[in-house]
């Protein structure tokens, strides 16, 4: 059984970081590519990053360039965000999810299995 863990969400200043960490198991960890996604209150579910533990290949959306990082422990079967310079508009359930093929696709729905999600909270 596929299962994805997310951990490491809490609550932040503005311009703060935190590392979040999705633990992966039930399957070959490089075959699938991992996608970290969020969901704001009253807003459409936003995918934010992706990475390849295959081959290191790694997306980011606009508004998260040159904040956050995602790297990947295949060791571990695990995948990190980095998150720094946190902003209020930052604030969201995170979930990290994994793709349907090993290279990180523009579709959300070729994102099979999810976490259940840990909080980002970003205060003034």
């Amino acid at each position: 059984e596929v299962q994805l863990v997310e951990s490491g969400g809490g609550l932040v200043q503005a311009g703060g970081s935190l590392r979040l960490s999705c633990v992966a198991s039930g399957y070959t960890f490089t075959d699938h590519a991992i996608g970290w996604f969020r969901q704001a209150p009253g807003k459409e579910r936003e995918r934010v990053s992706c990475i390849s533990p295959f081959d290191g290949v790694t997306y980011y959306a606009d508004s998260v360039k040159g904040r956050f990082t995602v790297s990947s422990d295949n060791a571990k079967n695990t995948v990190y965000l980095q998150m720094n310079s946190l902003k209020p508009e930052d604030t969201a359930v995170y979930y990290c999810a994994e793709g349907d093929n090993y290279f990180c696709s523009g579709s959300e729905r070729d994102f099979g299995a999810w976490g259940r999600g840990t909080q980002v909270t970003v205060s003034l």
